[in-house]
């Protein structure tokens, strides 16, 4: 079997030392070249053809975001940006990844993580699906923001407390799912007539850059969830890191109300937060009409729970697999028999509007 060629981006030699001796003690990657900058990435680029690479973002001379540009533009490769736990880390991390970095790996203690060797696994695990991306990959000069200015008459409007919560949408996803959300929540309409939660696999930190982002994006409002609060009409409520996002039903009063439960359970499948918690929970508590998206992602998570809500009346929609950075969890889901429609990434947010109606 080929070996995976990774180059390390890092201004620091300790990094870039600590980096290539995690990489090189699997037997299926290899080390192929250290980069200090963007610049001499670029060089050694088109030197040593690498098959993924690892890029940090604050580097001097040309830093992780104008590298990443860079790469997308002429030549994209799997990419997986190194990132501090700093609100800059995470909103540069956010960008980076809907310019079309695959993943990225959270330094445990900052800048320099004399500690990094903890998440090992990980970086492992991440090079590995990374590497099996790479046909995936867009090209930069294709990629387009929607514009948030237009977006912004409509947020006042569109959270009323007074409207009655009679359906839900719910969206699952993992790698490749922070680029994917960009596809969908912000081309759903203002007057959408639901509720929206979302699961999206990431560390603590990440979820509100992340919510933020879209947020600015979307016709809808976009958040990071907080416990307690009610989920309304027109708003999409995104798992914070770590935490599993359940529902509560109040039905004692004559209008039924749903709130957010945020807990620190145990992990399902290795995740926290949880697609299949969240739709079991949502299976439990809610009333009415549900629609459920599994998009792109590693693994299985969502499946398990789909059984739960198909026996609410829910109607599911799989990402198609040509527009899948991993085609795991979608897979899985269509291979259970419990997937309605199964559409590409750019179809999604219409399929969803249409099963709403």
């Amino acid at each position: 079997m080929e070996l995976i060629k990774v180059l390390v981006v890092d201004d620091s030699a300790f990094m870039r030392k600590v980096l290539s001796d995690i990489i090189n003690s699997d037997p299926t990657m290899t080390v192929v070249a250290a980069a200090r900058d963007g610049q001499d990435a670029l060089q050694k680029i088109d030197h040593f053809k690498p098959d993924v690479i690892t890029l940090d973002i604050e580097m001097p001379i040309m830093d992780g975001m104008q590298t990443l540009e860079k790469i997308m533009t002429d030549n994209p490769l799997p990419v997986i940006m190194v990132s501090s736990l700093t609100q800059s880390g995470a909103e540069h991390t956010i960008r980076a990844l809907n310019l079309g970095a695959v993943d990225f790996i959270a330094k445990p203690s900052g800048q320099i993580s004399l500690d990094i060797d903890k998440i090992s696994g990980d970086i492992l695990k991440k090079i590995k699906i990374a590497a099996g991306t790479k046909k995936k990959l867009p090209n930069i000069n294709n990629i387009s923001d929607f514009n948030p200015i237009s977006s912004a008459v409509y947020k006042e409007n569109v959270i009323d407390s007074k409207r009655q919560l009679n359906k839900l949408v719910l969206i699952g996803t993992s790698t490749g799912g922070p680029k994917a959300l960009h596809q969908v929540l912000p081309k759903l309409p203002a007057n959408i007539n639901a509720g929206i939660l979302v699961v999206q696999h990431m560390p603590p930190g990440f979820t509100k850059s992340l919510a933020d982002r879209l947020n600015s994006l979307s016709q809808i409002k976009v958040k990071e969830a907080e416990n307690g609060e009610e989920v309304l009409t027109g708003c999409a409520y995104i798992a914070p890191g770590d935490f599993h996002l359940n529902v509560l039903a109040n039905r004692e009063k004559q209008k039924k109300e749903l709130f957010i439960k945020l807990t620190q359970e145990s992990p399902q499948g290795g995740h926290r937060p949880s697609v299949n918690q969240m739709l079991q929970s949502v299976a439990g508590q809610f009333w009415s009409d549900i629609v459920c998206v599994i998009m792109t992602g590693m693994g299985q998570d969502g499946t398990a729970g789909l059984k739960y809500i198909k026996d609410k009346g829910a109607k599911v929609i799989a990402e198609h697999q040509s527009s899948c950075v991993v085609y795991g969890m979608p897979k899985v889901a269509i291979e259970s028999g419990l997937v309605d429609k199964v559409v590409p990434l750019s179809n999604i947010s219409e399929e969803v509007t249409k099963m709403l109606q």
